[in-house]
């Protein structure tokens, strides 16, 4: 099977003894069916594993688990109420421990952790692998990510494992672990990949464990209506995305954001003719039904100074005063993170923070346009933007620019007035009495402003 260095299906001749011809070196055989196929629902112990030592059992299986530096994440080095100092979130860990031990002794049915990093909810999962491993019974490990760079792999000429058999594998081990789903790119492929795993394993009854930073019921309809299948799912919320995600907190470098609020937002500005206030008022209830029942999608767009970032912060404040997600986002700011994740030393996945933004329930997209205008980050901008527009998914997008001046796929989805409304705020830049020296065009759209 594909080999990836530390978390190697194979290895050398040197490192390893000869691979078993009966298990392939998994350790496990499907029973043979009267009719002489495999059955594929059943499992037991090759005879290569039952004539082994038991030392050289345990390293079969430690190797066959990809677990590596997870070996070291057992029960025993677990809190039973986890780390959170919150009575209810010990009391949900609590919970899910429990679960996790009488699953780790016999395992039937599945097992969903969901909840932000450092929940313990990969500690939980490991646990459970390296018990089975432990009463000599093998037990798969894979994060999303590294279970779709085992089946690329195994397109590549010449590949020991071939596709087929790859995911042949994985799909009829006895207990598979699969850590960070919907941290990985969605692509068509991937995800029909990961659909076929979901649907068999469910199909199949085969034990599995999963865990995700994704709240169950914002992942895909169809895999979320699997995992929340209570006749075979056991399904544990741990720690509280409130508190440590990003779509119900600002992050760094926006305080000034955090303090915008529509309570302090002046649209009636003594300065402005009539004609202004009452268009810039327009804007702000607008922005404000908004803030309140999330549709569709906002455009603000004008000079800098004129209020559209204001409005659209005023936006995230009112959804996190109300207990709701959002996220904000600097587009030049955003693409930079996104090329960060690329060093080899950063703690961000690259998959994890792009599907986070394509995906949170509300999206500001501030001073679109800004960025620099390489091919890649136009292809990121437009892949983000198409994924909220094809799942209409509320966004507000802040931009000087005019429309000519915006890609014209991405500007026919701001100007789509099935979906979306947009404002070119009128005003001059509030710091200074100076006329607007716009960027903008004299194009105006509107429309009916009810849904």
């Amino acid at each position: 099977m594909p080999n990836k260095g530390t978390g190697t299906w194979s290895s050398t001749e040197a490192e390893i003894p000869p691979v078993c011809p009966i298990c392939q070196g998994a350790g496990f055989i499907h029973p043979t069916l009267p009719s002489g196929k495999p059955d594929f629902s059943r499992v037991v112990i090759c005879k290569c594993i039952l004539d082994e030592k038991d030392d050289e059992r345990r390293e079969r299986l430690e190797r066959y688990s990809h677990l590596g530096a997870l070996k070291r994440f057992t029960f025993d080095k677990l809190l039973s109420q986890g780390r959170s100092g919150s009575p209810l979130d010990q009391q949900q860990f609590q919970s899910a421990y429990n679960a996790a031990k009488v699953f780790a002794k016999e395992p039937a049915g599945w097992l969903v952790f969901s909840g932000p990093s450092g929940c313990g909810k990969t500690h939980l999962a490991a646990a459970i692998a390296n018990e089975r491993i432990r009463q000599g019974q093998p037990a798969l490990y894979r994060t999303t990510a590294d279970l779709l760079d085992d089946l690329r792999a195994g397109f590549n000429p010449g590949e020991e494992a071939p596709y087929n058999q790859t995911f042949e594998a994985i799909r009829n081990t006895p207990l598979l672990v699969l850590d960070d789903f919907g941290s990985h790119s969605s692509t068509a492929w991937a995800q029909e990949k990961l659909d076929q795993l979901i649907d068999y394993r469910h199909s199949q009854q085969l034990p599995t464990v999963i865990t995700t930073e994704t709240a169950v019921e914002h992942l895909d309809e169809r895999i979320q209506s699997r995992l929340a299948d209570d006749s075979l799912c056991h399904a544990f919320k741990l720690g509280d995305w409130k508190s440590s995600s990003p779509e119900y907190s600002w992050g760094e470098g926006l305080n000034l954001q955090k303090q915008m609020a529509f309570d302090n937002f002046d649209y009636r500005r003594v300065n402005l003719p009539n004609e202004l206030q009452e268009h810039l008022e327009n804007v702000y209830h607008r922005a404000l039904k908004f803030a309140k029942s999330p549709e569709g999608w906002l455009v603000f767009q004008g000079v800098t100074g004129c209020g559209k970032t204001h409005l659209a912060a005023a936006i995230v404040n009112h959804r996190y005063q109300e207990g709701k997600p959002a996220r904000f986002v600097v587009v030049p700011d955003f693409l930079d993170h996104l090329r960060s994740t690329f060093n080899p030393d950063s703690k961000v996945s690259y998959d994890k923070l792009f599907e986070s933004v394509k995906k949170t329930p509300l999206l500001v997209l501030d001073d679109f346009g800004e960025q620099a205008a390489t091919p890649w980050a136009k292809e990121k901008l437009y892949q983000v933007i198409s994924a909220r527009y094809n799942a209409m998914l509320p966004t507000v997008i802040t931009t000087r620019c005019s429309l000519d001046e915006i890609d014209s796929p991405i500007a026919s989805r701001f100007i789509d007035p099935k979906l979306s409304v947009m404002f070119e705020i009128q005003v001059p830049d509030f710091r200074g009495d100076h006329k607007p020296k716009s960027k903008t065009s004299t194009y105006h759209h509107t429309r009916k402003q009810t849904r």
